[in-house]
């Protein structure tokens, strides 16, 4: 007997969610009624916000730093175990992962420290980006795992509109773009690439400046990557860019487990 069943799994960062809730993000996640909703950038800290959120268990990462960070995930089924830190002293204090165990896979929220202008926060993003991969394949070891959030790097020249002039900013700096691609090779699947190969203009971010999202000026540094050993149950990737909020929009992965 299969007992798989296809799952929607969705990943938002939000940048401050009593922000967003004061622009329909209940109406959102009912819209698009994910099985799972991984969020990022929450920038709260725990009591500051009454969600109900019916049919969902809720699972929060916060930051000591006040309206900084933060992660959180809504899931329907109850995890098994949380975990919310990955032993990066770097910054564990920030509210950066929501590990969450489930009876056929795991499913890790993370937002990844941002390296800064001038790249001034590079040594901390590096070994953090260390810490980060050591922890999923230690978690892959036992069963497959679901990885998603704002990775804050967009990989190749086609994740971004304008990738001459930015080359070695923050975010896609060479330092950062091979620390994603050693990621990859640790046995993990970037999904929406493996699924839209040469699909230009497909982006989860744009500056709030120079109108850069009415001109789809973006990057794509918001992901989902899962487990090699899993990604032909991966049914479909996609960035759903009409929802507003954010200057992020979320990203989706519906997948069989």
């Amino acid at each position: 007997m299969d007992d798989t069943h296809e799952l929607k799994l969705v990943s938002w960062n939000v940048n401050g969610l009593r922000a967003v809730m004061k622009k329909g993000f209940e109406d959102i996640v009912a819209d698009i009624n994910p099985d799972v909703l991984a969020l990022q950038e929450t920038k709260l800290q725990a009591g500051q916000v009454d969600l109900e959120m019916a049919g969902y268990h809720q699972t929060w990462s916060y930051a000591e730093r006040k309206g900084y960070s933060g992660t959180a995930v809504f899931s329907r089924e109850e995890p098994l175990q949380v975990i919310n830190a990955i032993g990066a002293p770097e910054a564990d204090d920030e509210g950066r992962v929501c590990a969450l165990e489930f009876p056929g896979y795991w499913f890790v929220n993370v937002y990844t420290p941002n390296a800064q202008d001038q790249l001034k926060r590079i040594d901390t993003r590096l070994s953090w980006d260390d810490a980060y991969r050591a922890f999923l394949v230690d978690l892959a070891a036992g069963k497959p795992v679901v990885t998603c959030g704002d990775f804050n790097v967009a990989h190749q020249e086609i994740d971004l509109k304008n990738p001459g002039p930015n080359r070695g900013n923050p975010g896609f700096s060479d330092e950062e773009r091979m620390s994603f691609t050693h990621l990859l090779d640790s046995g993990f699947t970037d999904t929406f690439r493996a699924r839209h190969p040469d699909l230009t203009g497909a982006y989860s971010w744009w500056s709030y400046r120079f109108h850069a999202r009415a001109n789809n000026a973006g990057w794509r540094i918001d992901y989902f990557l899962v487990s090699d050993d899993i990604a032909d149950k991966v049914t479909g990737a996609a960035i759903l860019d009409e929802v507003y909020g954010s200057d992020h929009c979320p990203v989706e992965l519906t997948i069989e487990l």
